[in-house]
């Protein structure tokens, strides 16, 4: 059986207010034709089709004109919902996308084995998929927990919460059958791209998964959420795709990719990264203030998107700095300062490179002290809501 894996399509993405969705409807063609062309039998997303939980028509032409494309070459699929997906609006969907092949879980269920698919393939194959979509540790962890123990004790509990589902998910295997384990979450050790919004924060203070608590009897798991590509897991064998374009600045110079794995039931799976060639490539480029023009000739022949930072002494007046590096080099998205420099509007913070708990203990501890351990994780808890809320 060939199976091939993808995921953090990201549908609607906007840079900067650049609309990266032609892009990635692009990326989703190619990735269609590679399906057709490595002769793949399943085709699994694990997660985030979208960008935002109500994207724009654009985005749902591009993720929906990919499903069909499966639909007229013959291949099925299993998706899961991501973190930036609505569940209820997939949810919504699942039964007109079964009837193009797409088998769509959205939202964890009260019987996990509910979550379990299976997939008859050409061949007289079957494929059986655990699928756990993302599951915020808010449904995991009740406000109740929240008001004892530390954060330590609150991400041992999203474990076990996590391990309950991935356990019964293992049950829902067949002997005979190709069993994978989809799911969109962070397993301990992966390495971020630094464009995953929801977590650009240290992944030793976010709620993880072990590699550990993944089912043994598992023979792949298809992996979704982190955007950099990469194996995380030999026994069971476990990786992710990583995103399908260039999403952010966080991923400049990272080569796309989706993962093919050939493998029989009870077998070890031979398992192939297949470049993507499609999306704009995004640069940063850091010049002085008093050279940028001589450092953005050198780019001259780039096609790509690009960031610029520009470094100027503190306090130094930039007008007109956005023109001047337009003008250079008109494919330039972002113009900044130096990220070494001081908050020219607040420079007794000096807020750059600080995490917003960072400055959060650093106002604190200027007007009453050190922060005590029930307001950090009170204000982590905080930060982290209104993260997912600005994401949905």
């Amino acid at each position: 059986m060939r199976v091939l894996h993808t995921a953090d399509f990201h549908a609607g993405r906007l840079l900067r207010g650049f609309d990266r969705t032609p892009e990635i409807h692009e990326a989703l063609s190619e990735i269609a034709a590679l399906a057709k062309s490595e002769r793949a039998d399943v085709v699994l997303i694990s997660g985030d089709l979208f960008d935002t939980g109500n994207p724009s028509a654009d985005a749902e032409a591009s993720v929906f004109d990919f499903f069909l494309r499966l639909r007229d070459a013959g291949i099925p699929g299993v998706a899961i919902a991501g973190n930036h997906d609505s569940a209820a609006r997939l949810d919504s969907v699942a039964g007109l996308l079964g009837w193009v092949g797409i088998q769509v879980v959205a939202q964890p269920t009260p019987n996990p084995v509910e979550m379990v698919r299976h997939v008859s393939t050409r061949s007289g194959e079957t494929l059986t998929v655990g699928a756990l979509p993302y599951l915020s540790e808010r449904r995991l962890i009740k406000a109740a927990d929240l008001l004892g123990g530390d954060t330590g004790a609150w991400r041992q509990k999203y474990r076990e919460g996590m391990g309950f589902f991935l356990r019964r998910l293992g049950e829902g295997f067949r002997p005979g059958s190709v069993n994978m384990v989809m799911a969109h979450t962070t397993i301990d050790g992966a390495i971020p791209s630094g464009s995953e919004r929801t977590i650009q924060f240290d992944l030793t203070n976010h709620y993880t998964l072990s590699g550990l608590q993944l089912p043994a009897g598992a023979q792949y798991v298809a992996l979704g959420h982190i955007h950099k590509p990469q194996q995380v897991s030999e026994a069971p064998v476990a990786a992710y795709p990583g995103s399908i374009i260039q999403l952010d600045f966080g991923e400049a110079g990272e080569k796309k990719q989706v993962n093919l794995i050939e493998v029989q039931a009870g077998g070890r799976p031979v398992f192939t990264p297949i470049p993507l060639a499609s999306g704009r490539e995004l640069k940063t480029v850091r010049a002085d203030l008093d050279a940028i023009e001589q450092r953005l000739e050198r780019e001259k022949g780039f096609t790509g998107l690009l960031k610029v930072v520009v470094r100027a002494p503190a306090g130094t007046a930039l007008p007109g700095l956005k023109d001047r590096v337009l003008r250079a080099a008109p494919g330039t998205l972002a113009v900044e300062l130096d990220a070494q420099q001081e908050d020219l509007a607040t420079p007794e913070l000096k807020r750059e490179g600080l995490s917003l708990m960072e400055l959060y203990e650093r106002y604190h501890r200027e007007r009453r002290g050190e922060l005590p351990d029930d307001l950090r994780a009170a204000f982590k808890e905080a930060d982290e809501q209104a993260r997912e809320e600005e994401v949905a």
